[in-house]
This record gives C-alpha cells, structure tokens and sequence, in this order.
C-alpha cells in the first residue's frame, strides 16, 4: 500500500511538471522519500531538454522554501527544537560544526545528495539565530548548484538515464521508501533516547539534597 501511494504519488507529481517540484521541495528537507527531488528533476529534465534551467529553478525554489519553514520553526522554538529531535551527541557535532564553519554548515550539506542529511543544518540554523539573509543565501547556492547540475546532466543525458530508470524505477522506489522508514524508525529511537535522558538529567537534579543555609 506504502509503493503503491509513493508510485502514484510520483506520477502524479512527474504530470504537474515544474510545479511538481515545488511541492515536492517543501517535503523534501524532512527526508520523506530521499533522493525523489533528483529523479524527479533528472527525469523531467530528460523529457524536455528546452526547459532544464527552468526545472532546476524551480526544484531550487521548492527547496529553499522548505528549508525555510523549517529554520523558521526551529528559530522560534529555539535550541530545544534540536533537543527534542536528536541526541545530545549529535546536537554537539551540529553545534561545533556550525560554530566553525557558519555558511559553509548550511550550503555543504545543501550541495550534497542523499544519503547525506541536512535537516539538522538547518535546525541548527534556525536554533542557534543564524542570520536569515545568509541563511537563505547559503541554501540557495547549495540547492541551486545541485539541481542545475543534476538538470543539466538530464537534459544532456537524458536517453541514457530515462532507459535506466524506466528499467529499475519500482526497485528503485522500493529502496527509497526503505530508506524513508529506516530514517523515520532512526529518529524515533533517537527521540526517545533523548527524552529518556533528559527526564533522568532532571530526576537527578530534583532528587539532590539542598544545602541548608548557615
């Protein structure tokens, strides 16, 4: 039922074109069906070659608005955004990382394909007051280099890639949704080890005894 949905799903975004690609951004940066965002730019860019620069704007634009919401929530909802979400462990390796690199720590991980997660880059982002101008900045030259480059290679070797994906598009989409439920199940474990943690950090602290003044 789960391929049966994510199949027609596809085809259905694959008939909207160009606006296919900017719904599909806004899902996206969640990782609901990684790699989906370069098939689907890849194949639309194979299909019609006169038009691979204006699919790889728009799969750019669906992006960053995505990354956007995203920041935004987490820019309101402050550094506990990342703490309900992930391990104390990998909230560190985001925080130094971004701390050292600030730009690179959003456009890097907006350059680079699945299975490379950018979901906590732009938590981060948002948690830690990046500025949003830069924010927005760093997504899009990440986002844009990739789907310009992605639609390029469709346009120029569109025959070659269509044949292949026609050939071994439902394993193909059987190993994203397998993938998408393995990220989801790993979040989950990874959520409530957190909590766990935290609630023991807090028992702890609560169970102390108070030194008495003088």
């Amino acid at each position: 039922m789960l391929l049966l949905s994510a199949n027609n799903g596809m085809r259905w975004l694959i008939h909207l074109g160009g606006p296919g690609l900017l719904l599909l951004g806004l899902a996206d940066n969640y990782g609901v069906l990684p790699g989906s965002m370069d098939f689907l730019t890849i194949l639309l860019a194979a299909h019609r070659r006169d038009l691979w620069f204006y699919y790889a704007i728009m799969a750019t634009i669906g992006e960053v608005a995505g990354g956007y919401i995203t920041y935004n929530l987490a820019r309101k909802g402050g550094k506990e955004t990342l703490e309900r979400r992930f391990s104390e462990r990998t909230i560190g390796v985001v925080y130094t990382e971004f701390e050292r690199w600030g730009f690179g720590a959003v456009a890097i991980p907006a350059l680079l394909p699945p299975p490379f997660p950018i979901l906590p880059s732009l938590l981060a982002a948002g948690a830690m007051q990046y500025p949003r101008k830069k924010f927005l900045a760093a997504l899009a030259l990440g986002r844009g280099a990739r789907f310009t480059t992605l639609a390029f290679l469709g346009a120029h070797y569109g025959r070659h890639i269509v044949s292949f994906f026609s050939r071994y598009y439902k394993p193909a989409l059987i190993t994203m949704v397998a993938l998408a439920v393995l990220g989801g199940v790993a979040a989950f474990v990874q959520y409530h080890r957190a909590r766990k943690r935290k609630l023991r950090d807090r028992a702890g602290r609560h169970s102390q005894p108070k030194m008495r003044a003088a």
